[in-house]
């Protein structure tokens, strides 16, 4: 990418939740560069609709951004196939959901369904969430490609250490394996205190990892909870939406009797669980 063109993007890295505005001057310090490159980069910024400027050489994000979200709603495979699904699956089980992306270097919340209002909505669409905590994030990491796990050691050692995932390569290698050999993930109060979550995987066409989705269980209903049953929905839920998007892909509509009703429990593989990490 053009050295010029990707600084003047990455003021849009400015903008995260506390802090929804910025000050050109501030900018101009953080960037580098001088007062006019930065104007530059900010006007075309503007003229694209991803910035709008307010008094006092402050600028906000623009409508465009608003623009495109309606755009991701309507045409992204994962946001639209694992919404309709995730939402049916929630509203038949009474059970809480969330749909998640994997994005640059963490997870990003694109969709939930929360009936139980007893349990506190943490998460959001656009909510950006740790790659290594929770289990929503930890079966997409499992799903990377060992390239990827391989930039993940040499960026985030530290990270991945405190997350109790190895301590070195082989280590880190050998759990990942494992966890996508399983094939779902279970966590408890690692993301958010107080509740935990049972998560599988989802695919494009090409076995690409796309997202995850996820059962949200309170403290109070771990004990009770039959997480057995509901390892075999969440795998049932994350296969349906990987079938509806694969067929998207290939031009058909995905909703045939068998996706419609997902597949039967019975042809749910047995996979051997491995220890959750409290």
């Amino acid at each position: 990418m053009n050295s010029s063109f990707a600084k003047g993007l990455s003021i849009l890295e400015f903008f995260r939740e506390g802090r929804i505005s910025a000050h050109l001057e501030d900018i101009v310090q953080a960037l580098g560069t001088s007062r006019a490159t930065t104007y530059r980069y900010l006007g075309t910024l503007c003229d694209a609709g991803l910035l709008a400027p307010t008094a006092g050489g402050v600028y906000v994000l623009g409508p465009r951004i608003v623009e495109l979200d309606r755009l991701m709603r309507i045409s992204d495979p994962l946001l639209v196939e694992g919404s309709r699904v995730m939402h049916e699956v929630s509203a038949r089980r009474k059970l809480n959901m969330m749909l998640a992306s994997f994005y640059r270097d963490s997870i990003m919340c694109v969709d939930i369904a929360w009936p139980d209002a007893d349990i506190p909505a943490n998460f959001e669409r656009g909510r950006p969430m740790s790659l290594f905590k929770g289990a929503m994030a930890k079966i997409i990491l499992a799903h990377l490609s060992p390239y990827q796990l391989k930039n993940m050691v040499l960026n985030y050692a530290d990270e991945i250490r405190a997350a109790g995932l190895g301590s070195n390569w082989s280590e880190f290698r050998s759990h990942m394996s494992e966890l996508a050999r399983q094939g779902y993930a279970i966590t408890r109060s690692e993301m958010v205190a107080g509740t935990g979550g049972i998560s599988a995987p989802i695919f494009d066409g090409e076995r690409k990892i796309l997202g995850s989705i996820t059962f949200v269980v309170s403290e109070r209903q771990w004990a009770e909870t039959d997480f057995n049953r509901l390892r075999k929905l969440i795998l049932e839920a994350a296969a349906r939406i990987t079938e509806r998007i694969v067929a998207q892909q290939a031009g058909t509509d995905g909703t045939d009797d068998a996706l419609v009703s997902g597949a039967s429990s019975s042809s749910t593989p047995r996979r051997r669980r491995v220890a959750s990490t409290p």
